[in-house]
């Protein structure tokens, strides 16, 4: 059995970069891509994933709103942020939301690996040194 996971940039090449690193991971098969908020939501709709890659900053509506909405309608949804941005306020809005990993876009390949083994198995992930809010 192959986990489902919905990647959701409005950077296409960064999409299709990352769905090329998690379908070398043989535990994973990427569902779904949603270049904002919106497409991610409609999706959602549509087709389930078990985890969801999510930047933050994107057109139409961003991360933080789209993420909002989705733990309303889906709270047991798995969510990884991914983001050019380490703004502490950003972070605490992501997990006071509910999301349980967030990765900055430098990270190593091998951090991707470890946030979606760790999320999938109901742990949370906070990489490149970041600091869990309130912890």
């Amino acid at each position: 059995m192959k986990y489902r996971v919905m990647l959701v940039d409005d950077h296409r090449l960064f999409r299709k970069a990352l769905r090329l690193l998690v379908e070398s991971l043989d535990r994973y098969e990427v569902i779904a891509e949603a270049a904002n908020g919106r497409e991610f939501l409609d999706l959602l709709d549509h087709a389930l994933p078990d985890v969801v890659t999510l930047d933050i900053a994107m057109p139409e509506m961003n991360g933080i709103e789209a993420a909002g909405l989705a733990m309303r309608k889906y709270p047991e949804l798995k969510i990884i942020t991914i983001s050019t941005s380490d703004d502490q306020d950003h972070l605490r809005q992501m997990v006071d939301i509910g999301v349980k990993g967030f990765l900055l876009k430098t990270a190593d390949p091998a951090e991707v690996n470890t946030a979606l083994d760790t999320v999938i198995r109901g742990g949370t992930c906070f990489g490149g040194g970041m600091a869990h809010p309130g912890g």
